[in-house]
C-alpha cells in the first residue's frame, strides 16, 4: 500500500488546503469556533468580544520589494484580526531559525518586525525562538498569534454576506505575490513590482465607523481573490459574480501574468481585503476608502447574489460568463 503523505499544494491555500484543514484539523478539534472556518475567532470574556488568530509565515526570500518577512508577520495577523472588526492589540511571536542563517538578515527582519509593530499600534509581549541544524529549515520561518477587541455592534464574519451585497477591494490586484516572485527568479520589468504588504485596520475602522454593517470583510492572501470569494460564496450559501472590467490589475502585473502563464485572480495580496456590503451604502462607503492612503484606488468589482450558491462567476468584458473556481495545486509556493 503506498504511503500517503502531505504534498506542497495542500499549503497553497487553495482547495487541497481547505480540504485537509476540513478532513484533519477541523475534525480532530472540532468546536463552534473552527466550524465558522473565519481568520480569526471570536470569543466572550468578561461581557466582551475578543478576536483571536494566528499565522506562520515562510516567505522566500525572507526579503522582498516592500517589505521582508518580519514586517510581512505583523501585517499579516493585524489584518486577521481586523477582518472580524476587531482593533489589534497584542501579538506573540516564534522564531524557528536555520544554522548559518546571517545575522545581519535576522537583524533587519527583527527590526522591521518592531517598526511594522509600532506604526501598527500593537505590542509584541511574547515570543519564542528556536535553532535548527543547516538544512533542516529554510533560513528563517517565523510563526505569530494576535489578539485584539471587537467594539460592540460589529459583526462581520465569512458566513453574512447577503444577495444584493456590493463587492468591494481597496485597490489593485496581485501585487504581493509577484513582488515575491520576481525576487526569487530574478525577474526584472520596466517598474519594479513592489509589495502591498500593509497593516488594515484603521482602514477597516474608517469603514466601520461609516458603515457599521458590513457583512463580511476578508483580505485576499494565499488563494488571491478568486479563492477568498469562493470561501465567502461557500460559507453565506450565495453566489457570486464579478465584473472582469472593473477588476483592479496594474499594469506592471499584469503583464509579468501574461508573461509567466498566471491569473492575477489567484495571486496574493497582503494589503487587500474584499467587502461584502449592503448596495444601498456601497458608494458612501468607497468615498470613505478612497480618502485613506490604502484605499486610494477602492473599487466595486461585483455584487452577492442568490444563483449558483456557492460558486464565483466572472462576467467578462465581452458579455460572457466564465466559471471562477478556488484555487488548484500550488501556483506560486512560499510567498507569505
Amino acid at each position: 500500500m503506498k504511503q500517503r503523505t502531505v504534498q506542497l499544494d495542500q499549503g497553497s491555500g487553495g482547495r487541497a488546503t481547505h480540504e485537509l484543514v476540513k478532513g484533519l484539523f477541523v475534525e480532530a478539534f472540532r468546536n463552534e469556533f473552527l466550524l465558522e472556518m473565519n481568520d480569526s475567532a471570536l470569543v466572550q470574556l468578561n461581557g466582551g468580544r475578543i478576536a483571536m488568530s494566528t499565522d506562520s509565515y515562510v516567505v522566500d526570500p525572507v526579503i522582498f520589494p516592500g517589505g521582508n518577512i518580519g514586517s510581512l508577520a505583523v501585517h499579516g495577523t493585524v489584518n486577521d484580526l481586523a477582518m472580524r472588526g476587531a482593533r489589534p492589540l497584542y501579538l506573540t511571536a516564534g522564531f524557528i531559525l536555520e544554522e548559518g542563517l546571517s545575522l545581519e538578515t535576522l537583524e533587519q527582519v527583527v527590526r522591521a518586525m518592531g517598526e511594522a509593530a509600532r506604526e501598527s499600534g500593537v505590542l509584541i509581549v511574547a515570543g519564542d525562538t528556536k535553532v535548527v541544524p543547516r538544512g533542516k529549515a529554510d533560513k528563517l520561518f517565523i510563526n505569530t498569534a494576535g489578539v485584539g477587541v471587537v467594539p460592540p455592534g460589529i459583526h462581520v464574519a465569512g458566513q453574512n454576506a447577503r444577495p444584493g451585497d456590493a463587492v468591494l477591494i481597496n485597490g489593485t490586484i496581485g501585487d504581493h505575490g509577484m513582488a515575491v516572485l520576481c525576487k526569487r527568479e530574478g525577474l526584472a520589468f520596466e517598474n519594479e513590482i513592489r509589495s502591498d504588504s500593509a497593516p488594515l485596520h484603521d482602514l477597516v475602522r474608517q469603514m466601520l465607523e461609516v458603515c457599521p454593517r458590513i457583512h463580511v470583510l476578508r483580505d485576499p492572501t494565499r488563494g488571491g481573490v478568486a479563492t477568498t470569494l469562493n470561501e465567502i460564496a461557500q460559507q453565506s450559501s450565495v453566489g457570486i459574480r464579478l465584473l472582469e472590467e472593473a477588476l483592479p490589475i496594474g499594469e506592471d502585473v499584469a503583464g509579468a501574468c501574461e508573461l509567466l502563464g498566471l491569473d492575477p485572480l489567484y495571486v496574493a495580496n497582503e494589503g487587500k481585503l474584499l467587502a461584502c456590503v449592503p448596495a444601498d451604502e456601497a458608494e458612501e462607503l468607497l468615498q470613505v476608502m478612497r480618502r485613506h492612503p490604502l484605499g486610494a484606488k477602492s473599487r466595486r468589482i461585483g455584487e452577492v447574489t442568490v444563483e449558483e450558491p456557492g460558486r464565483v462567476f466572472l462576467k467578462t468584458r465581452i458579455g460572457g460568463h466564465r466559471l471562477v473556481d478556488m484555487l488548484r495545486g500550488e501556483q506560486l509556493p512560499r510567498i507569505c
